[in-house]
């Protein structure tokens, strides 16, 4: 017979600004600062973490429309408590804010499960895999060139064989940086970009073309991830040795299914605290199972290391510059990289995490 489960008695969330060490900007965007809300759940006598990278109002959406749903919900039962959820915000539509807010609370519902049990959440997950490679994520456009240089020459230096850098800003320079950051790294270590969606299609192709003779094996969303037929187009224009990669900006499983229906990509992104959580992250990696896709997760490497190491799809993490030093500095049980991939500290149950709640303090927003 099935035993009662501890109901969730307990939600805390609040919200943290942290500013860059630099200014920052991609190809259509640019911030000086990152804010992560903070979902704390407790049941049964445990606490359980979780969050999401996105504007404080999402930790007032969470306080506001999912609070209610969320206490009182069996604390072992997850689908249900995320089913609830995605009822709860129907009219504000399952994306954007909405589905971030739902992430984070997902995220805190299996960092809570698994430590309720006293487990590692890869092994409460099924482990297909024991190491979590990863690639260095940075290179901003508003970077100087020595600055670009020195940053991806130094994940290279650290045994991180994949770097990846921002280009879209300025087109006419970007071949000449792709240049400069080849120069630094040099010939054996991978070099990735990504545009964040300020291509236009043909221009695209023809950059990808330019690109391929300085051996760029990775071009992440060349155009905008809505443009299904644009991504479709130049996937199978480019040369052979570059893959098409996209996905970041999905909220719901519906999303990953169209994309990998149109055949936009070689190589699917999805990112939990976007996407419902490590449940939708799960899901997600499921669909490129069933069509022997790789799989890779955007940003947070802390929050992705155990339910990567639960995906058979699962290929490469995206190190990301600005989320790891956020995430060193407000957590405890962070993993740093040995030659070129992270470990989980399978002695940690949950996400292996704990939040420093003094050394947070004078970032948290009202």
């Amino acid at each position: 017979m099935f035993q009662d489960h501890p109901q969730i008695n307990k939600l805390n969330v609040s919200a943290y600004t942290i500013p860059t060490d630099f200014p920052e900007s991609d190809g259509t965007i640019k911030w000086d600062s990152t804010t992560l809300v903070l979902v704390e759940l407790q049941g049964g006598g445990k606490s359980g973490i979780g969050y999401t990278y996105g504007d404080q109002s999402v930790a007032c959406f969470i306080d506001k429309t999912l609070r209610k749903t969320v206490l009182g919900a069996d604390s072992m039962n997850i689908s249900l408590v995320l089913e609830a959820m995605v009822t709860a915000i129907r009219n504000e539509g399952n994306c954007g804010i909405a589905s971030m807010a739902v992430s984070a609370v997902d995220n805190a519902l299996w960092d809570l499960k698994a430590r309720l049990l006293d487990c590692p959440l890869a092994l409460l997950l099924g482990m297909a895999r024991n190491d979590f490679p990863i690639y260095g994520s940075g290179g901003f456009t508003s970077y100087p060139i020595d600055r670009l240089q020195r940053q991806l020459a130094g994940w290279a230096d650290q045994g991180i064989g994949q770097v990846k850098m921002k280009i879209g800003r300025e087109p006419a320079d970007d071949l000449y940086r792709v240049k400069m950051a080849r120069e630094a790294i040099g010939e054996t270590v991978a070099l990735f970009v990504d545009a964040n969606g300020a291509y236009g299609i043909k221009q695209a192709i023809d950059m990808a073309k330019q690109f391929a003779d300085l051996n760029v094996t990775w071009f992440e969303e060349p155009v905008p991830s809505y443009d299904l037929k644009g991504l479709h187009f130049i996937r199978h224009q480019v040369p052979a040795k570059m893959n098409i990669a996209a996905g970041e900006y999905g909220y719901n499983l519906p999303y990953f299914e169209r994309m990998l229906e149109a055949e936009a990509v070689d190589l699917l992104q999805a990112d939990a605290t976007r996407c419902g959580g490590i449940s939708g992250f799960l899901k997600a990696g499921h669909l490129c199972d069933a069509r022997r896709l790789p799989f890779s997760s955007h940003c947070a490497p802390a929050l992705h290391l155990h339910a990567g190491l639960a995906s058979p799809a699962f290929q490469v993490a995206e190190y990301f510059y600005d989320h790891v030093r956020i995430e060193a500095l407000l957590f405890d049980g962070i993993q740093s990289p040995v030659n070129g991939a992270l470990y989980p500290d399978l002695s940690r149950p949950g996400l292996g995490l704990e939040f420093k709640q003094a050394d947070a303090e004078k970032y948290k927003v009202s």
